[in-house]
């Protein structure tokens, strides 16, 4: 049985040292277009945004040494830290994937201007899913939202 896809990609974010040092291999060797850059509401981290042909792709950059893009590094080193797929009703699809058995961390969803939470990666293959209905996403409209 075929179901529908829970929503769509919205960016694909990277652990990394130095956001100033990791630009060079974006914009210089992939093409990227930096669009901005901002620190954590947390302040555990920066982050910065670039395009790259219509893709997103999130740089992240720790500033607090025990938070956890710094110990992402330390455990992994630089590298893919998560995906992100913009989902709307988010709130009402979260109890759904816990009841078909997936690990839901780190889940924030009372506030309506950022509403999150991540698939652990024990149930997805390896890698960390970030399941997100923001407002805005990082550089453009969810698929909901839009005309047309």
């Amino acid at each position: 049985m075929k179901i529908d896809p829970i929503g769509r990609l919205d960016h694909v974010a990277f652990a990394v040292h130095s956001i100033d040092q990791a630009r060079t291999f974006f914009e210089g060797a992939l093409g990227a277009t930096f669009r901005y850059a901002k620190e954590d509401r947390s302040r555990s981290f920066r982050f910065a945004v670039f395009d790259l042909g219509g893709f997103t792709i999130e740089l992240l950059e720790p500033t607090d040494p025990n938070g956890f893009v710094a110990t992402f590094l330390q455990k992994h080193g630089e590298g893919v830290h998560h995906i992100t797929l913009q989902v709307p009703e988010l709130v009402e699809k979260v109890p759904l994937l816990e009841g078909k058995g997936l690990r839901i961390v780190d889940k924030h969803l009372e506030d309506p201007q950022f509403v999150e939470a991540f698939i652990s990666p024990k149930s997805t293959c390896g890698v960390l899913f970030q399941l997100a209905e923001t407002c805005p996403p990082l550089d453009n409209e969810p698929y909901w939202k839009q005309d047309g």
